[in-house]
Formats: structure tokens, sequence, C-alpha cells
């Protein structure tokens, strides 16, 4: 069940968040219901509690104290502005949109100016909603400083949460969900012809999990690690386990056809199963294979600590054996290539133990095992010594940058929710106001505006039902009313990653609970409701698509630019230190990639969307994304194997192999240069993209079974991620020469 709640919830971030909100809240209502506050004070409290919890999302503690501290001032500011202003409509309205405006530009001061941009916000939205006055300020000031203190108490006392503790729980997350993605690799192994598919799936979402989980450690191993050096250490550790086990689910993908499966079959849900499938079988050697998968899901989850005994060292001595030749049992090609990477996957455990748990007994360890230590060791010692490189930093100025742009488009959205929503409610028009601002936090494009107004719009909808039949059911019992909004609390930031209609329908919930405590709840408000909510989801669309628009197309276009320029980036720094260059840091330039990688799934999706009408423009979409997840695979893999190059005695430079990656490098530059080009500018001289003969046979004549220097796994991620490089040029419309086109004249070539 550990492992389980580990794997659900890594870092156990939702967990915290949910406890740290529904503790700061019930601490607050507890002090002010001890000093005699009526409802509307105690209502204020919890939702300034809430507020000052989730905002502050700073890492350090000590910067968190900081921002916590500078909230109050700002929010007694801002709750003052709300009650001097509460008569006066039209300079109120004008105010409240500076404030907004205000809020929103301090993003571009990083976390600590996103902290305190929502408290102003939030708090003059709660002078709004318990009707605050001047008079009344006296006791509201105090409600808001009870809210502030219990809000640290539960953050550095209660629910502590340190970056050192974080990091740990998602080491321990990334160890379960690589469990999880063995037993779903050993699952597809013996799937029957009914259940591959379903099964396939299961290792598609495991793959992609622990794909998240890796970039989760990699934003916190600064301030998890005091020690650049065992930051790095763990880097290197997390990658090569990530790399071995996609690989391993490739490996027993063929072992199941008659032909090799493709990385694409992984990231591309509904693609095909390669032809030919045979396996489920029952022989000594995949019962063997079936076996040795089991042990290594439990050398996963064992931590050293955990192993008594010469069992595990047998276990983990069997699997690293398998590394060698002549340990391989007999088997078809494919089976033993499964074997191969389950050796693999074994030193990349190791090494994650060793990394995670510290040094271990070694007087067990068969000879395949010591050589295995003897290359990390070798490989800690070069990590050790390597230099850290610079960071780059935006020269975006004006409305150009994002959060200026940001914050022009929500202050005109929020002004047309304004008069908007004075027409459908004098008293509740804010709640419009508050739609438009939400839906615009964490997009970037109409489409994404359009996606998550569409999703509050339904969670507020069903929310409305919960809440009419919660009211009914709570009546005027004033206690069971705070404590099922606490449920809703807790349930609203535990599902907030997972789903926005969720939290959108518990927000909603709550109101309902809420509005009944202030004496003011029918049906017909959270009606209002609805109605308000849809009238911000409309407003922030439209002020998205008229005022300085980032289209969708616009800027998936500049996110696929910027991953095509980190492939290639990786893939040329990869090949060159591969074949003799200068050693670069290829693990922040892989992580770069597959955080601009990230940065493109999440923009697509208006693109992708299931309900979307533009199903052909779906569907490629859906394609080109896997397309790049294979080509992140292939070129992680080239970084991971470069890594190495420094200490593996197997692997050695060829300087053979710049030419060789120089046309994929070149097929890269072209792709992005045709998508960066805008539509409305004349074209100019168009770069093709190139085929050829395979990459191996680009290294010469003299190229053994084992490639002389360089090992046949290099030029297989680099043959594949050719192919899928020249996958890619297709959807995007980019010209295609062929070694045939190439003698002809450059018109037929592009015809």
């Amino acid at each position: 069940m550990r492992d389980h709640l580990a794997a659900s919830d890594p870092g156990l971030l939702r967990l915290t968040a949910g406890l740290r909100t529904v503790g700061s809240v019930a601490l607050t209502l507890a002090v002010l219901a001890s000093l005699g506050a009526d409802v509307p004070h105690l209502v204020a409290g919890a939702i300034t509690a809430m507020v000052a919890t989730f905002a502050v999302r700073e890492k350090q503690r000590d910067r968190q104290a900081l921002t916590l501290a500078l909230g109050l001032p700002v929010a007694l500011a801002s709750l003052t502005l709300g009650a001097v202003l509460n008569s006066r409509v039209v300079l109120g309205d004008l105010v409240f949109v500076l404030v907004i405006f205000g809020a929103v530009y301090g993003r571009r001061f990083g976390d600590r100016g996103t902290a305190l941009g929502l408290i102003a916000f939030q708090i003059y939205f709660v002078s709004l909603f318990v009707g605050a006055t001047v008079p009344a300020l006296p006791m509201l000031y105090g409600v808001l400083g009870v809210a502030f203190l219990c809000s640290a108490v539960v953050r550095f006392v209660v629910v502590p949460q340190t970056p050192e503790g974080v990091l740990d729980r998602l080491r321990q997350a990334f160890r379960a969900r690589l469990a999880q993605l063995v037993a779903a690799q050993t699952e597809l192994l013996d799937a029957g012809p009914d259940d591959v598919q379903k099964a396939l799936e299961h290792v598609r979402a495991g793959t992609a999990r622990l794909h998240e989980t890796a970039l989760m450690i990699q934003g916190r191993l600064e301030d998890g690690t005091s020690d650049p050096s065992v930051a790095r250490l763990l880097q290197r550790r997390i990658a090569d386990a990530e790399v071995t086990a996609e690989r391993l689910g490739v490996l027993v993908l063929t072992a199941r056809s008659t032909e090799r499966a493709t990385t694409l079959t992984l990231h591309l849900s509904g693609a095909p199963l390669p032809s030919g499938g045979h396996l489920p079988v029952r022989d000594e050697a995949t019962d063997t294979l079936r076996r040795d998968l089991a042990a290594l899901r439990l050398l996963v989850l064992r931590p050293v600590a955990e192993n008594r005994g010469t069992a595990s060292a047998v276990m983990r001595n069997r699997l690293l054996g398998y590394r060698e030749e002549e340990n391989l049992p007999p088997a078809s090609p494919a089976v033993r290539d499964v074997f191969r990477g389950v050796g693999e996957a074994a030193r990349a455990v190791l090494g994650l133990r060793i990394a995670l748990d510290g040094p271990q007994d070694d007087t067990d360890d068969s000879p395949s095992t010591a050589r295995s230590r003897e290359e990390l060791d070798a490989e800690d010692a070069a990590i050790a010594g390597a230099e850290e490189q610079d960071q780059e930093t935006s020269t975006l100025t004006g409305l150009d940058r994002p959060t200026t742009r940001t914050a022009v488009q929500v202050s005109v959205g929020s002004a047309l929710a304004m008069v908007g929503g004075e027409f459908l409610s004098a008293q509740r028009w804010y709640w419009a106001v508050l739609t438009c601002w939400i839906v615009f936090i964490n997009t970037a494009s109409t489409g994404e505006i359009l996606v998550k107004g569409s999703r509050r719009l339904v969670g507020t909808v069903l929310g409305v039902c919960a809440g009419i039949a919660l009211a009914g059911l709570v009546g005027h019992h004033t206690w069971t009313a705070f404590a099922l909004v606490l449920l809703c609390l807790f349930a609203m930031f535990y599902t907030a990653p997972l789903s926005y209609t969720l939290m959108s329908f518990f927000v909603t919930a709550a109101l309902g609970l809420l509005y009944t405590l202030l004496h003011t709840y029918s049906p017909s408000v959270l009606v209002l409701r609805v109605a308000e909510t849809a009238l911000g989801a409309a407003c922030g669309v439209i002020a998205a698509a008229v005022v300085l628009p980032v289209r969708t197309a616009r800027r998936t276009d500049e996110l696929l630019v910027t991953v095509l320029e980190r492939l290639g980036e990786v893939t040329d720094e990869a090949v060159a230190q591969l074949s003799g260059g200068d050693p670069a840091d290829l693990l922040d330039r892989a992580r770069e990639l597959d955080q601009a990688l990230s940065d493109l799934r999440a923009a697509v999706q208006p693109l992708t969307h299931p309900v979307t009408p533009l199903r052909n423009r779906r569907n490629t979409a859906r394609y080109v994304l896997a397309l790049l997840e294979t080509c992140a695979y292939h070129a992680r893999s080239l970084a991971a194997t470069a890594e190495l190059l420094p200490t593996h005695p197997s692997i050695a430079a060829d300087p053979r192999l710049r030419r060789a990656g120089r046309r994929v490098v070149d097929n890269i530059a072209a792709i992005a240069a045709r998508i960066a080009q805008p539509a409305d500018e004349e074209p100019g001289e168009e770069v093709p993209v190139r085929t050829g003969p395979s990459i191996a046979s680009l290294l010469g004549p003299d190229v053994g079974p084992r490639y002389g220097r360089v090992t046949d796994r290099v030029l297989r991620h680099l043959q594949r991620l050719d192919e899928a490089v020249v996958g890619l040029a297709r959807p995007l419309h980019v010209p295609v020469v062929t070694p045939e086109d190439q003698g002809r004249p450059r018109a037929d070539a592009r015809r």
C-alpha cells in the first residue's frame, strides 16, 4: 500500500497540499470560533487561510516564510481597497481591474511575485464575497492576521515539508513506478491475443508515468541536494534507469513478434502491434525470463536495508550476468535480446540503489557484478569532476513578454466580465471575473483557454447539482457544513493536478455550503453561478482571441521549433562526444528536451482533445507527438551512452560517427527552419530533408559485426532517430529528397 500511494502521488505533493489547506482552514475556524467570531468572519477567515496556504509555492522554507510575511500587508491593503470602494461601483471596478493587471504582471518576478499577486486578487474577492465595509475593517484585519498565522503554523509545524524530504519521496515514487512498469512488461509478455492491446496500454501508461516522475525529480534536484555532484549523480542514475526500462519494453514487444518493434509503438496510442505475434509460449527460456522479470521488480522495490541473507545477492548476480554473452540461455535472438535488456536494467537498478541507499556489501559479488560496480564507481568519479553550465535567460521585453501580454488580456477580459456580470447580478458579478482570471492561469493560447473554460463550466454545472443536494441535507447545521467544506477543499486540492473538471466540481459544491452558512443560499443562486461561470469563460476566450492573440497554431509552432532545436542540440553534442569531441553536459541538455516536449504536449491539448471537430488535425498532432517522443527516447539513449564513454570499457570514440550523424542533425535543422518560417512570409530557398543509406553503411566498408569500436546500440539509436526524423517531415509538409531525387533538377525533386 505504501508503494501504491507513493506511485499514485509522487512526492506526496497532492496529499500534502490537501492536508495543509484543510489543516490551515480548520485551525483558523477553531481559533476564530473560540474568540466568538460570527459566520461571515468564519467564512472570511477560512477563505483567507486557504489562499495564504496554496499561494506560496516556493521550495525553501526561509523563502516561504518571507513570502508569507509579505503577503499579510498585501492582503490588508487589498481588503482595505475592497471595503473602501465597495459602494463606489465605477471606481471600484477600475481599481479591481488594476489589481488584476498587477497580480498577473507580478508573475514575471517569479514564485514570490506570483504568490503576492494571487493573494492581492483573492483577498479583494473575499471583500466582495463577505460584503466588507469600512466599519468592519478592524475585525476583518484581525481575522486575516489569525488566518495567516494559522497557515504558518500548519505549514512549518503541523505539516512540514522540506526540499530534501520531497526529493526523498520522489525517489521512492520513481522506484515504485519503475516496479509497476516492469510488472506491466511482464503482463505484456504473458498476454494472450485478446489481452495484448490492453497490456500494451498499461506499458505505455507506465512508461509515461515513469518519465513524469523523472522530470519531477529533475526539478527538485537543485533544492533537494546540498552538493552539485550528488545531484548530478542522482540525475544520471535516474536517466539510466528510465532509458533501460523503456528499452526493455521495446525488447519485450519485439520478443512477441516476428519483426522488430519500434519505439513509436510505445508512444502512439492505438498504434498497431508488430505482425506475427507468437508469444506467449511456455518453454524453459521464456519461463526463466518471466522469473527474472519478477526478480528485477523485486530488486527495484527492496531497499538495501531489507536485504538479508544471500538470496538477494544471488538474484542480483544472476541478472547482472546476462550482460555477458556466455551467460545468456539458449533461445531465439529476440528472447536473448530481452535477457540482455534485463541485464542492462539490473545494472541501472544497481546504480540507482547505490545512489539512493549508499554503499552496499560486495562480499557475495560475482565477477559480472564486480565489473558492473567498477564501471559505476568510474562513472561516479567522472560525474564528481564535471562542471556546471550557466542557464539561458529570456530576452523578451514589452508586450512580447508572456506575463505582460497575459496581464493585458486578463484585464480586458475581466472588464468585459464585470460589465456582463452586472447585467446578470448586481451582487454576484464577481464570479464572472473570478472565472475569467482562472482560465488564464497556466495557459498561453486561445485554444488552451477555450479547453480550460469548458472544463470549468462542466465542473461547475455538476458542482451545482451536488451543492443543491448538500445544502438540502445540511440545512442550518453550521459545523456540519464546515466539515463538508473541509472535505471538499481536501478533494479539490488532491484532484487539482489530475482533473480541472473535478477541481471545479468540488469548488462549486463547497460554495453551495458556504452560501448556506451565510443564509444566502437558494437554487437560483447556484444556477446564477453557472451563468456567471459561462460568461467569465466566454469573456476570457474573447479577450484571448482579440487582444494580443496567441493562436494555438502559432503557440504550438513556437514550442515545436524549441523541441526540434533541443533535439538537434542533444543529438549533435552526443554524436560529437561519441566521435571523440569534448565532453558536454548531455544530461541537462536531455532534460531540457524533455521539458520542451512536455510544454508542447500541454499546448496541443486543444488539438488532441477527444471532442475536437478537426479529426484529421487531431490524428496528425497525436502522430507528430508520438514521433517526437520516439526521437527524444533515442536522443536520451545517445546522450546516456555518450556519458559512459570515459568509463565504459566496451564503448570507445569513433571519429566516423560524426559524418554518420551529420545527416540526422541537418534534417532536424531543416524541419525546424521550415516550421519557424512565418506563414505570411515569402518562402525562400527550402532545405529539404534528405534520406539515404543506413547509418551503419556511412561508417565505411570496414564495419564488422560489432561495428569496430562502436557498439551496435549506438548505431541502432542513430538509425531509428534518422527514420523518425524523416517520418516527422511528411506530416509537417517538409519536402523529402531521396537518393534517386538528388541527381535530378531541384524542381523535379520538389514535385
